[in-house]
């Protein structure tokens, strides 16, 4: 029989375990993953996504372990491993939305871990930058500004197993989010990217940026409802695989959700099935039956779905009409940028609601949206050279959907 394209383990790993139980486990499921480790064992640099940015003091537990972010123990049994089977320098890297400067200092949550396994870090919101072209065109944009930390390296993202308002679910793919730098010239403020129609294909550009050789899940705990806030969920396991798409999908699956499912089917209640546009793009699958997937543990593996904060109509709604504000610039680019060149806009109803040169502090799209709660918001850069390449195609394809 043909060797399957991607490879995932997925092992029983108590919520209890001692950490060497926890290293033991995910040494076990990842040796078989053959193709991350031939990329990882010749690479000179490897960056290490982890999802564990938060101050100290709003780090949420449950049962014992982090609720949120990934726990301490599988961030070091992950350095330990790559420090066991790769001569590479090893470097973390993330950004910081919690603070001013949005500028991480030395003190983050788990710096002293990087420390034990002298571990390298680099703050992906401050310079040096480099511009990433998506390989083959963007399905959102054609290129993005990233730390220069990622020129030539290998990457590793690890995750936490929880669902997500805007995605549905947030696993090794959405966690790449957190690489574009977040302050202005560099980089976009958050609301940017993370926007309705926008984020569910900026993160499969970013995961065809990164193509993360090796993507592990702490599911030992998990998180119900949404990605800050939720509630948390015993699951016992651990996940790994060697392509970002398709390990993403079995966790899906063993979340009891549907892969190849896409909005407003639950969990994806706002916005499309990121791992879906990936997979149609070509980057990975969400068909189980492409992907040697062996699992310890049936699904699913405890109760997850995303949390149902406005009516499917409102949502419905401020989809349809983001997208026409978008179509509404690229038809009216010209003119828009006689009177707006370079500055931000939030287009709205036709209209140009605010204009500036940073709409980082503006607050909440439900206040900015005024008496037209139903109305979508659209924030764009008024670029006369469109640099970035956004993809309005895109918001044409969306609009034929339901």
């Amino acid at each position: 029989m043909a060797e399957k394209n991607y490879k995932v383990r997925t092992a029983h790993c108590s919520w209890r375990a001692s950490e060497e139980e926890i290293y033991q486990t995910l040494r076990r499921i990842t040796d078989p993953l053959h193709r991350s480790w031939a990329k990882l064992e010749k690479a000179e640099r490897i960056v290490i996504k982890f999802n564990m940015m938060k101050p100290h003091s709003r780090i949420i537990y449950y049962m014992g372990r982090r609720r949120e972010l990934v726990d301490d123990m599988v961030a070091r049994a992950v350095l330990r491993l790559l420090r066991e089977r790769t001569r590479a320098d090893l470097i973390a890297t993330d950004t910081n939305p919690y603070t001013h400067e949005h500028l991480m200092g030395g003190d983050f949550n788990y710096a002293h871990i990087l420390k034990e396994y002298d571990v390298a870090f680099v703050d992906s919101n401050a310079p040096p930058f480099a511009m990433y072209e998506v390989p083959g065109g963007g399905c959102m944009f054609d290129r993005y500004t990233l730390s220069a930390c990622f020129e030539g390296a290998e990457v590793v993202s690890v995750a936490k197993m929880k669902n997500h308002l805007f995605m549905g679910i947030t696993l090794c793919m959405k966690n790449l989010f957190g690489l574009p730098p977040i302050t202005l010239p560099h980089g976009r403020v958050r609301t940017y990217y993370h926007h309705f129609i926008r984020l569910s294909y900026v993160l499969p550009d970013l995961g065809l940026i990164a193509r993360p050789s090796l993507n592990i899940l702490d599911a030992l705990t998990g998180q119900w409802g949404r990605e800050w806030g939720g509630q948390g969920r015993v699951c016992n396991a651990l996940i790994a695989g060697d392509q970002v798409t398709a390990t993403d999908a079995c966790a899906a699956y063993l979340m009891g959700h549907n892969p190849s499912s896409d909005w407003p089917t639950p969990p994806f209640r706002r916005d499309r099935n990121h791992l879906l546009i990936a997979a149609k793009r070509g980057f990975g699958t969400v068909d189980l039956s492409e992907i040697d997937f062996e699992s310890e543990v049936p699904g699913p593996l405890a109760e997850f779905d995303s949390e149902q904060t406005d009516s499917e109509e409102i949502v419905e709604s401020w989809r349809r009409t983001t997208c026409e504000q978008a179509l509404h610039y690229r038809d009216r680019q010209r003119d828009i940028i006689d009177r707006y060149r370079n500055e931000f806009i939030f287009l709205q109803d036709g209209d140009v609601v605010w204009h500036g040169a940073n709409p980082a502090n503006l607050g909440s799209r439900r206040q900015l949206s005024g008496q037209k709660k139903d109305q979508g918001m659209w924030l764009k850069l008024v670029d006369p050279e469109e640099s970035e390449g956004e993809r309005f195609e895109t918001y044409e394809a969306c609009l034929g959907q339901r």
